[in-house]
Parts: C-alpha cells; structure tokens; sequence
C-alpha cells in the first residue's frame, strides 16, 4: 500500500465519528424528553394526559440509548488472527504495523492472546487481566518483567535477578514464562499511534496462539472471537492447511454466520528454491484454500474466494519496511540482496493490505454500527409514538377544557342575568306581601274578632305566604348555584313569628264604663233612640263635671235641647195633648191605668234584673265598643309594623341566598381561571410534543442517511 494514499480504514473512523454524533444528540434529545413527560406526569391537573407507561417508557429509552452509545464509543475495527504455531502470525501483525511490536522468532513465542491497539500517548505499555496497572515496555522501564515473568523453576532465589529484557524477543520469552499466563489469557499492548499509522484509525489486532496446542477452541471463539470482523488464517507455504486450522473456523463458522475470512500463505519466499514447482504449488494451495473456504465453510462463493487468498512473505516485508524506515534500501533480508521475486510477493502484501482495509472497513460499519442504528431507530419510532399520543391526549384534553369554559362561562352569565331579574321580582313580591297582604289581613281579623285569636288567625295566613315566598326563592336560586353551594344550601328558620303591638293600655286609657241601672223605657234609652249612642251620651254627660271642659260641645247640646223643648212646648206637647184626650175617650182610663201598670211592672222586672252579671256583660260590650274604635284607628299602623316585619324576613333570606349565589359566582370565576391556565398548559403541552416529534423525525433522517451511505451502499 502506498503510503500517499489515504486509508480506507478512514470510511470506519468518519462513519464512528458521524453515528456518534447522531448518538450524542439522540441521547439529548430522549433525556429532554424524558424530562419533559415525567414533568407533565408529576402535574396533578394533566394526569390523564400523560401516562405511567410512556414515563417508563421514555426512562427506559434513556437507559438503553445510553448503554448503545457507550458501547459504540468502544466499537472498533477487530482482525483475528489464527494459524498453528510457528507459521508466522505475529511477523504478519509486526509486518503490518511495520515494526517489531510482537515478539516473533523460531520455537513457541506467543503463549496467550495479544491484542495491539493504539494508545493517544507517547509511550508504549500493556496491561494483563489480572491486573489492570500500566506496565511500560520501555527498556528503561522493563525491570518488573524479571519480578513478574521471570521462570520460577529456572532460577533460584538466592542467585542475583536475571538482566531486564532488552529486546521484544526477551519480552516474547517472559511472557513464555510466565506461570500465570496460559493460552486463554489476554494481554493488552498499547503501541502509539504516532508511531504506527494503522492503529490511528481504531483497529486492534489480536495475535492467538497455535489452534495446536490447546484442545479449549469453544473458549476461544466465546471470550475472543465473536466480535472480531475479520478473520485472517496465516498458514505455512510448505504445507497444506491442517484439520486442528480447519477445526477452529468450523466452529467459528458455527457461531457466527458467514464470518469474513482471509488466508495468507506465508514463507512464500521458500518457493525461489524451487522456481519449476511454484506455480503448481500455487495453485494446489488456490484449490484447497478455495475448497474450504466455498464448498466446506461456505462463507463466500467460488468467484469471491479466490480473492480472499494470498502469498506473502511477512518475514521480507518486515525487514523492508524497517530498513525503509531507517533509511536503509529494501533488501528483503537484513544487509542482504533482493530476493529473486520479492517484489512481486511485496505487492501481493500490499494488495493484501488494501483488500484487507477496505473489507474491513465496510465489513465494521455494518457489523458493528447497522444493529445498534436499528435500535436506535426503533428507539425514535417509540418516542414519536409516545409524542404523538401525549399529542392527541393533550388535544382532546384541551377540546374538553374549551367546551368546560364555555360552558362555565355560559352559566356565569345565566347567573348574573338571572340573579338581576330574580332580584326585581322578589322585591316585587317583598312589596306586594308588605302592601297588601299583612294590612288586609290583619285588618280583616280585627273586624271580625278583634279581642280573641288575633295573632293566631292573623299570623297563620301571613306566615304561610312567606314560607311561599322563602320556597319560591330558594327553587329559583337553587339552579344557579354550583354543586357544593347546593349541598351547603338550608331551608329558611322556622323561628320567625310576627309581634303585634297594638298598645291597648294606651288605646283604652280614655275608657270610661257605666254600669248604672238605665230602664229601657227611661228617659236615657228613649233619648238614644232618638239622637244615636253618641250623641246620647254627649248630651247626657252634660252634668258631669269631668267634662265641663268642652264648652264648644255644651253650648251645642244646650241649643240643640233648647230648640227641641220650644218645639216640643209649642207644637209636640199640643199633639201630644190632643192624641192623649182622643186616646182616653176612645178606650177609656182604664186602658190608660193597664198600660201604666203594666210600665211599671217592666221597670221593677228589669230593676230586679239588674245584677252584677248584667253589668260585667254590659262592661264588656262597652270595653268591646270602645277598642274596636280605638283598633280601627290603629290598623295601617299595625299592619305597616307586620309589613316591615315580613320584608326584613324575606329580605335577609334573599341576602342570604345572594351570598351563596356570589359564591357560586366566584366558584364559576374560579373555574373558569383554572381552565384557562389547564388550557395553556395544554397548547404548551401540544407545542413541545410537537417540536419533540418533529426533533425525532430530523434523527431519524440522520440514521436513515448514516444507514444509506454507510450501510446499504456497500
């Protein structure tokens, strides 16, 4: 490979360096989103738009995309390679490394699996699984190797530590020694990557031991091979491949589908020794290597794998590149001529090469980087899908919430409309009961019973109209008010009884009673008759000196009797006279004398009669008489107390109900305020889901670019 050209190996690299990325802003984007549905999970009043599920599910997305981008960060490219011992497998690695980083030679020098990365800094070390410590390979540095691989039954402990090693053949021989290394175990070498251009572009290269010397191949493959992406059989030129090299890739083949294998037949400079037999020998290995490779394996067809076998000398390329590197020319060997055909087998190590990079190069990606970009795709269905159903739920939520305010807002203004009519027609009614209904009552029992049963007959009507009013108000009030208003909602005290204070004491301090016997017949009786009660009695309480006081009215009786007796003396008494003598000579004196005996028998029947009975009934019809006077006066005044008595009842009953009217007002109010903010919760909800969405679908794009440039063109 030239050395101007640039890597294939660098398709792996820029195709690491761009699923990362994708991988970073991925991760970003699933723990915002996490954040973001556990928030609206956590918020009471939008439950129901986020569920458990989708929580855990985006927790879970977190979780594993975390994991895949860690593990895509230690992806790199891996070339395993096998064959029996001795037959060069570390010099094909030194080879091309281009420098002696493995121990190689003649004998059993690899005895545990090597693995050779590239490390950032400028010194070289390597780590064993049972202890992760960096040790330097450095020769100032190499003194621990006597303590740690030196042969314990080679040299005793009282003889001074043999001298560091100071080649990689010494290392080789230590690492041999080693007790506690065995053929499954693992040593890391950490070469830097200034000095070897190929382990710049994440590839490792694991060096094995023979597959002829343990009988452990199934532990191998499990605790080395299955995330190898290259395979690279290095077999001897002077033989053919042995069953223990077949064996191994069988069990390969077993375990993994259609690995990617290479076969190097190496020492091929020992052909020169015999140039008549090289191209049948050549194509013998052709043949076989292809036989196996197509017809048993069955990992490539027979077209491809002839292209999957090569000819190489590892050995001559080492040597050149080393002495190339010095400065030295390309001899093949050191400090020796050209090798007959050294050329040819340098560029067929070449071809290898690049047929090797650009395999593994395209291989990698898609093993390495195509299962992990599926999940990653699967992960970013799954969170559009969880957007996409916080979407629609915050929707119908939010189609809810708008119908729930407006509704709420219709009946706050039903409340207020009502309530102001309400208001007008209780008031109205308040005035009709205070008008008409206590004054008509109460004057209509005063006029039918006025001393017995007033409060009762009374207030019995009234109270049943304001217990009518107080229902009427209440079922009118009732549908305005919200649920919990309703429930607080009491009926009306029953406690309410009109008061009637008429005063009597007051009314009946002028009542003056008569209880004196007066004949019916009498002079008294007879003036009643003729004048009335009243003025009866006015003109007869002239003599009282109680009420000499009222000369208006004395001077009025005076004429008036004066006027009657002249009548009586001029006119009256003459008629009287007349009839009288008319009368007695028509029936004669006894008539006359029967009559008078018969006047005088009725006054001693009602003199007789008049007892203390008579006059406690006579004292009651007078008391009676006078109050109902007295009472007829007081009546709009009564009535105007009970009317404002009914008012201030009705009144506070609907100042109470008012009050729980402005409660519901600011229940609705209330409502309506947490509506609208659930509401914008919701757009804000939609939004965000919205832009995560729309964020998912931009990596996905991503991921489907990666996979078309990377994975499906090759």
């Amino acid at each position: 490979m030239d050395a101007g050209d640039p890597s294939p190996l660098r398709h792996f690299v820029v195709a690491k360096r761009s699923i990362t990325s994708t991988f970073d802003q991925l991760l970003e984007f699933v723990k915002d989103g996490s954040a973001f549905v556990d928030e609206a999970w956590r918020s009471d009043d939008l439950a129901q738009v986020v569920l458990e599920e989708q929580r855990l599910e985006m927790q879970s997305c977190a979780t594993k995309l975390s994991a895949i981008r860690d593990v895509v960060l230690r992806r790199h490219m891996k070339v395993a390679f096998f064959g029996r011992t001795s037959n060069g497998k570390s010099t094909v690695i030194n080879a091309m490394l281009r420098d002696r980083v493995l121990p190689s030679g003649i004998g059993h020098t690899t005895n545990c699996f090597l693995r050779v990365e590239g490390t950032d800094g400028d010194e070289a070390f390597l780590t064993t699984e049972a202890s992760g410590d960096r040790r330097s390979v450095s020769v100032r540095r190499a003194r621990w190797f006597q303590r740690e691989f030196r042969c314990l039954d080679e040299w005793d402990a009282h003889l001074p530590p043999p001298p560091p090693p100071q080649t990689v053949n010494q290392l080789a021989h230590a690492l041999h020694m080693d007790p506690t290394l065995d053929a499954g175990s693992l040593v890391k070498v950490f070469w830097p990557k200034s000095r070897c251009a190929l382990l710049r572009d994440d590839l490792v290269l694991m060096d094995s031991p023979g597959t002829d010397v343990t009988q452990e191949l199934d532990s191998w493959i499990d605790k080395f091979c299955l995330d190898a992406d290259v395979f690279v059989l290095v077999g001897n030129a002077e033989s053919t491949l042995m069953n223990t090299e077949k064996l191994f890739f069988h069990k390969v083949s077993e375990r993994i589908s259609k690995p990617n294998i290479f076969v190097l037949h190496n020492r091929w400079d020992a052909s020169v020794s015999e140039p008549e037999y090289i191209e049948e020998v050549r194509r013998q290995h052709l043949e076989r290597c292809v036989s196996f490779l197509a017809e048993e394996l069955k990992v490539v067809g027979l077209e491809e794998a002839a292209g999957r076998i090569f000819f190489v000398s590892a050995r001559e390329v080492l040597s050149s590149r080393m002495q190339r590197a010095q400065g030295m020319p390309e001899t093949g060997e050191p400090g020796g001529a050209l090798a007959e055909g050294f050329h040819e087998r340098l560029r067929e190590f070449q071809m290898f090469e690049r047929t090797f990079e650009e395999f593994i190069s395209q291989s990698a990606v898609k093993t390495k980087f195509e299962q992990h970009t599926v999940r990653a795709w699967q992960i970013a269905e799954a969170i559009k899908a969880v957007m996409d159903a916080i979407n629609i739920a915050s929707a119908d939520k939010k189609i809810f919430c708008l119908e729930e305010r407006e509704d709420q807002r219709d009946r706050l203004d039903f409340v207020r409309g009502q309530i102001n009519r309400l208001s007008n027609n209780v008031k109205e009614r308040i005035r009709s009961l205070t008008d008409d209904t206590a004054a008509k009552k109460l004057l209509q029992h005063v006029e039918e019973r006025i001393v017995s049963g007033l409060a009762h007959r009374c207030s019995v009507a009234v109270l049943r109209d304001i217990r009518d009013a107080q229902k009427h108000m209440i079922d009118s009030v009732r549908p305005l008010l919200s649920q919990s208003v309703q429930d607080q909602l009491t009926s009306p005290s029953a406690s309410f009884e009109l008061t009637y204070d008429l005063g009597l004491a007051a009314l009946c301090a002028d009542f003056r009673e008569n209880i004196e016997f007066q004949f019916s017949l009498g002079w008294t009786a007879l003036v009643t008759r003729f004048i009335g009660v009243a003025n009866a009695k006015r003109a007869l309480s002239s003599s009282d000196p109680r009420l000499q006081d009222n000369s208006t009215f004395k001077d009025e009786m005076l004429v008036s009797i004066a006027t009657g007796l002249i009548s009586v003396t001029s006119r009256a008494s003459m008629t009287v006279l007349v009839i009288g003598g008319v009368v007695c000579r028509s029936v004669g004196w006894r008539v006359i004398a029967v009559s008078l005996s018969l006047y005088g028998l009725l006054y001693l029947y009602e003199k007789l009669t008049w007892t203390n009975a008579s006059r406690e009934r006579v004292l009651k019809q007078q008391f009676v008489e006078h109050a109902a006077r007295r009472l007829r006066a007081v009546v709009p005044v009564s009535s105007s107390a009970c009317g404002q008595q009914v008012c201030k009842e009705l009144s506070s009953t609907f100042n109470r109900l008012t009050q729980r009217v402005d409660l519901s007002e600011a229940e609705l109010e209330g409502n309506i305020r947490q509506l609208s903010f659930r509401i914008q919760r919701l757009e804000n909800i939609q939004r965000r889901s919205k832009a995560f969405r729309n964020r998912a679908t931009e990596l996905e794009t991503q991921l489907e670019t990666f996979s078309l440039r990377y994975l499906q063109g090759h």
